[in-house]
């Protein structure tokens, strides 16, 4: 069977990492998460303390960003260093959503992701995939949810970290991030015209996975 590119994207908290790790496991395929990949940059300017543009924009090539795999997990990298979970805090997902509009950031990050798609096979989850980054891809999903389920996802997961979250607080951000994603400037997250939509607010993994696994099996 022919090789194809797969780009998932959808609003935060969605489980789209999630669901493009599974169906890149059961297709074969590699699995670039682009969101790490912000997050990395992210996390960067927040160790050098560097929040002006243009300072963010010259800062751009002292970072390498890569991914290596780890007891079979795919974690990503900044400048050598496996940065998987320092990367998954609110903080860094707040910076990595307000950083991702700055156009000279996506435009860096997007040349590197479309090399790695050159080849196909590739799954690759965010928030632009299939209208900027790979517009010509197979297979597109647009994932969605409520913003009260995916609260509560991004709720629970801060729970299972140890953390003491706010609901009220986790909503408010979830909404913050869907107004930024939206309106941005550049590259704003919409849906594709030919997308197929999943919407997961009352599915189980078990069922999404079903769907999107015929999903792929119909575009082969």
């Amino acid at each position: 069977m022919n090789k194809i590119i797969v780009a998932i994207d959808g609003f935060s908290s969605c489980g789209k990492s999630t669901i493009a790790k599974a169906l890149a496991k059961y297709a074969g395929y590699t699995y670039v998460d682009t969101g790490a990949m912000y997050r990395a940059i992210a996390l960067y300017m927040l160790r050098k303390h560097i929040t002006d543009t243009p300072e963010i924009v010259a800062a751009l090539p002292k970072i390498q960003v890569g991914f290596v795999l780890t007891d079979g997990a795919q974690h990503v990298t900044l400048n050598g260093e496996d940065v998987e979970s320092q990367i998954r805090t609110l903080e860094v997902g707040n910076r990595a959503s307000e950083i991702s509009t700055i156009k000279e950031v996506r435009a860096f990050l997007v040349a590197q992701q479309q090399v790695m798609g050159e080849q196909k096979g590739i799954v690759m989850d965010g928030r632009d995939i299939g209208t900027v980054v790979f517009p010509k891809a197979e297979l597109k999903l647009f994932l969605t949810a409520t913003p009260e389920v995916r609260a509560q996802r991004r709720f629970d997961e801060l729970v299972e970290k140890g953390e003491k979250p706010d609901f009220k607080a986790v909503l408010e951000d979830v909404n913050a991030r869907d107004y930024r994603d939206t309106h941005r400037a550049e590259s704003p997250l919409r849906q594709a015209e030919d997308a197929i939509v999943v919407d997961n607010s009352n599915l189980t993994r078990e069922q999404q996975m079903e769907v999107i696994y015929d999903l792929f099996d119909r575009h082969q």
